[in-house]
C-alpha cells in the first residue's frame, strides 16, 4: 500500500510591496503541514528587506524547498511535477503581465503557465492601486484562463487591532481558496446583535 504524498503548493513571491503576505503564507503553510517549493524574484528579497525584520536566507528556511528563479529546469517548472496550487503573493504587475501573455522569462511565470496549462489552481495576490485598463485586462484574461485573482482588501468587519490582524485574515481567506484552513483568523457570522 503506497503512503499518500503530503500536499504540495508553489510558493512564489515578487517584488510588488506586501511581502509579509508571502512570508505568512508560508508560515501557515508550514503549520498546515504543507510542503511548499518557493521561489523568491530579486525584487522579492530587496522588499523583504526593506518592508519587514526578515532576511531572504529566513524566508527560503521557512519553505521545503527553494528554486532559482532563473532555473527553468526546476522540478516545478514541468506539469509532470504534481502540485496543488500555486500562490504569487505578493503580485506585480509586470508578473501578471507575463503570465497573461505567456511569456515565460522566469521560474515564477513558467510555473504560473503550468498552472494554467494544467487547470490546477493558481492564486495571484494583486498588489497594486490605482489599477490602469491594462491591469484590469491582464487580470480579467488571466481569470478566464483559470486563475484566480485575490486583492488582498481589508476586511473591516474583523475590526482589527492591527495590521498583523488584517494580513492574517488575508493569509486566511487566501488559503480558503486552496481548501485549508488556518483557523487563524475572524469570519463573518452574520451582524452581532
Amino acid at each position: 500500500m503506497t503512503q499518500a504524498r503530503r500536499r504540495r503548493i508553489v510558493v512564489a513571491m515578487t517584488g510588488a510591496t506586501g511581502a509579509i503576505l508571502g512570508i505568512k503564507v508560508l508560515i501557515a503553510l508550514r503549520r498546515l503541514n504543507i510542503e511548499t517549493h518557493l521561489v523568491l524574484s530579486k525584487w522579492a528579497e530587496a522588499t523583504i528587506k526593506y518592508e519587514t525584520d526578515y532576511h531572504p536566507s529566513n524566508v527560503r528556511a521557512l519553505a521545503d524547498h527553494v528554486h532559482n528563479i532563473n532555473d527553468m529546469a526546476a522540478p516545478v517548472s514541468s506539469g509532470s511535477f504534481h502540485t496543488d496550487g500555486m500562490i504569487v503573493v505578493p503580485c506585480s504587475m509586470k508578473t501578471l503581465a507575463a503570465i497573461h501573455s505567456g511569456f515565460c522569462d522566469d521560474l515564477i511565470s513558467r510555473t504560473a503557465d503550468v498552472m494554467l496549462k494544467e487547470r490546477r489552481r493558481l492564486v495571484l495576490v494583486a498588489r497594486e492601486t490605482p489599477l490602469s485598463e491594462i491591469h484590469l485586462r491582464n487580470m480579467l484574461e488571466v481569470t478566464r484562463a483559470g486563475s484566480i485573482i485575490f486583492p488582498p482588501v481589508p476586511a473591516y468587519y474583523i475590526k482589527a487591532g492591527g495590521v498583523e490582524d488584517l494580513v492574517d485574515q488575508s493569509v486566511g481567506r487566501m488559503l480558503d481558496l486552496f481548501g485549508l484552513d488556518t483557523e487563524g483568523f475572524e469570519r463573518w457570522n452574520g451582524w452581532e446583535k
